[in-house]
């Protein structure tokens, strides 16, 4: 009979189905899962209710590679703190050359004199010389340049690391907005025509249902990429915000 399924095709449906329950279980066990970990994350029961969570959108990129490796030096918590540790090695060097000069130190004191009946004061200058002349006082100076140097390679390795995990978030950010645009705007609808082209042709018996089934999961396996797909690209972003310290 026209139209009729066969019952292979109630085989193969009654497959597809099975298939399907067994992904939900797989994803309703992975959402668990998460579940737990976000709620100790935020300190919470591991039992706590999240919610349901909205639909994905994707956020627009507002920075190109340039103006986000400028950030990178501007804002970055890691080189910032970095920095902080070059000032401190500056700052140690200054203290470690003022050793090579000795320190003054000007007293004064009030005095009565009770036979004249007149008031009177004690200025004192103490001088500390400097012991161990170029050796002590050379080695502390370069202890605190080996130092500063330590820190300036140490911040210049941070800035590196940090460019170059600013280049690779990028580049998936702007290959998943290829990526989302291109199932968005042609495959998906593309495999929705398909599929109601194969729905209408196999209800009169021009295709099989083996047709029409891959339609459908053309069609399904479209739709997961595009999720997909968005997932890594706000994921991607938020790996740019923790790293330049602000949204991208």
């Amino acid at each position: 009979m026209v139209g009729q399924g066969t019952q292979q095709d109630v085989f193969r449906a009654q497959t597809e189905i099975s298939r399907v329950l067994q992904r939900l279980a797989i994803l309703e066990l992975q959402g668990i899962s998460l579940r737990a970990e976000i709620n100790r994350i935020l300190r919470r029961p591991s039992t706590d209710l999240l919610g349901i969570p909205g639909e994905i959108q994707v956020t627009p990129l507002e920075h190109g590679l340039a103006e986000l490796q400028a950030l990178v030096e501007q804002t970055a918590p890691l080189l910032r703190a970095q920095v902080k540790g070059v000032e401190r090695g500056e700052k140690a060097i200054a203290l470690a050359r003022r050793e090579y000069f000795p320190d003054f130190e000007l007293s004064a004191l009030g005095l009565r004199n009770e036979t004249m009946h007149r008031d009177g004061y004690q200025v004192m200058l103490s001088v500390r010389v400097p012991l161990y002349y170029a050796t002590k006082q050379r080695y502390g100076v370069k202890e605190a340049v080996a130092g500063k140097g330590a820190a300036v390679q140490d911040w210049w390795a941070i800035k590196q690391e940090l460019s170059a995990r600013v280049q690779d978030n990028l580049a998936r950010t702007q290959r998943a907005e290829e990526l989302v645009k291109l199932l968005s705007d042609a495959l998906i609808p593309q495999a929705r025509l398909t599929l109601a082209s194969a729905q209408a042709s196999y209800a009169v018996g021009k295709v099989d249902f083996l047709t029409l089934l891959n339609s459908l999961l053309t069609l399904q396996d479209n739709e997961i990429e595009l999720h997909g797909e968005m997932t890594e690209h706000e994921k991607a972003l938020a790996r740019l915000e923790e790293i330049i310290g602000e949204r991208p």
